[in-house]
This record gives C-alpha cells, sequence and structure tokens, in this order.
C-alpha cells in the first residue's frame, strides 16, 4: 500500500522516496533548462526528509553548484496527516540576485522574517519584486500548481493546505483558487484599511520607499509596506487550502492590481 503522508514516505528506503518527491517537479520546469533525470541525481535534486519525521525540504539546482536552487519546497504533515506546504519558490537563475535573505556579514534573515537587510531590499522593491525574492520568479505557478495536485491525488489526497508567507503570496492564492481556513477576515479588513481614509492608507506617507503613498492600491506594493510594519504586528495567522480541481473563487482585494 503507498504512504498517504510524508511521515511515511520518510519512511521508506531513500531511493523510493527520491522517486515519489520527484513526481511534482513540473515538467515545465525539467524542460526549460534541460534537466536530465532527476529522481537519481544527487547533486542536482536535493532532499532533507529524515527516517521518522513527518516534514520534507526539496532544492532542485539547475546546475551543481549554484547558489539558488530552481525550485525550493518545503512540505510537511497536518496533525490530521494532510499535507502543508509550509514554502514553495521558483527562482529565475538568470535573474540578477537580491541578498535579501542574508545580512552583509552572512547571517541569515530568514526572507526578511527575523531581521532585514534594508539595503537589500530596496533595490529588491526597486527592481520590481516582492518581499522575500531573491530573485525573479519562473512565471511558472500554474504548471507547478498542476503538477502538485497530481502528486497529492496520487498520495489520496483531494485537498492540501498552504502557509502564505507574506501579503502578496496571500492574493497570488487566492487566484490559483484557494480559500481561508483562518484569515479571510484580516485579509479583508486589511484592504479596507488601505482605502482611501482607511488607517492604513494615512501611513503610507512616503518615510521610507517602502511606504509608498502609492501603494494603496498595488498589491506588491502593500505587500512591502506590510512588510515594513504598517500593520504593527508580524504578517501571521493565514492558513489557506485548495481542493484539487476546484477554485475557490475568493478575492479579497477587488479592484487593486499588482
Amino acid at each position: 500500500m503507498n504512504p498517504s503522508t510524508i511521515g511515511g514516505i520518510n519512511k521508506l528506503p531513500e531511493n523510493e522516496k527520491r522517486a515519489i518527491y520527484a513526481r511534482y517537479i513540473p515538467k515545465e520546469l525539467i524542460q526549460r533548462f534541460n534537466l536530465p533525470e532527476l529522481a537519481d541525481n544527487r547533486h542536482l535534486l536535493q532532499f532533507r526528509f529524515a527516517p521518522g519525521s513527518s516534514d520534507v525540504e526539496m532544492r532542485v539546482y539547475h546546475e551543481v553548484g549554484f547558489q539558488d536552487p530552481l525550485l525550493y519546497a518545503h512540505l510537511t504533515d497536518t496533525l490530521n496527516g494532510q499535507i502543508h506546504v509550509l514554502l514553495y519558490i521558483l527562482n529565475d537563475p538568470q535573474a540578477p540576485r537580491f541578498d535579501v535573505d542574508k545580512m552583509p556579514d552572512g547571517s541569515p534573515t530568514r526572507f526578511g522574517t527575523l531581521r532585514r537587510n534594508i539595503e537589500a531590499e530596496r533595490a529588491a522593491l526597486e527592481y520590481g519584486l516582492a518581499p522575500g525574492q531573491v530573485r525573479r520568479g519562473l512565471r511558472l505557478l500554474q504548471p507547478a500548481t498542476t503538477a502538485f495536485e497530481e502528486f497529492i491525488t496520487s498520495l489520496g489526497h483531494d485537498m492540501y493546505y498552504v502557509e502564505p508567507l507574506y501579503y502578496h503570496n496571500a492574493v497570488i492564492f487566492e487566484r490559483y483558487g484557494l480559500a481561508y481556513q483562518m484569515g479571510r477576515r484580516r485579509m479583508e479588513a486589511i484592504h479596507t484599511g488601505f482605502q482611501a481614509g482607511g488607517e492604513l492608507h494615512q501611513k503610507l506617507d512616503d518615510s521610507n520607499p517602502f511606504r509608498s503613498s502609492q501603494a494603496a492600491n498595488s498589491i506588491r506594493l502593500r505587500s512591502w509596506a506590510i512588510h515594513d510594519g504598517i500593520l504593527g504586528e508580524p504578517f501571521t495567522n493565514v492558513t489557506m487550502y485548495k481542493r484539487v480541481g476546484r477554485s475557490a473563487d475568493i478575492s479579497t482585494t477587488p479592484g487593486c492590481e499588482w
């Protein structure tokens, strides 16, 4: 019987674990970078999946020794055995890199949630990136979602959970059909706060690049303002879920552009 959880997969021999987890690499990513067979390639496809653990980290590289993976994913099990995506990143290796993930001395920032490399963040903002991005994305989220849902289905699930690390992640996930397990009212309140006369709108005072007066009508710039602390607290307590093959058709940001 095939395992249905991350914890179950992690009990398998390594070659079996690798073969199962390699299923959720989108074929479009493999084709774009002309990647070789990955399941047995321990240089380009790297895992952290200790026996007995209920989570897995996967990194897919386009060349050996490159600083950033094309794809990074961190999955875990929920308490009732559902799959929970903690982090999912697609990087364009040909785009410029911005060191928002580390301080000048090399210490980690946890993508700006622990500490912030302000100079790198300003440069990333000016380049057009959103909070947490070290490079431009690959615009492969749709095929990546399809591949992931096929993986989920192969494990016997019809839904999965996602943790949006930033405000803009939650909005993007809405647009890909996800619903809120918790946090929808918070998202709606944030949107209201950015309307003319709202509490958040009034804080867009151009006091620094992250609090641009232009941010009220931009998802990306709102996310930078929230990352800069405009809410007065971190962006947390938002969890989303997706039913395979269905769209929730939710929008907490009507009329707001990227």
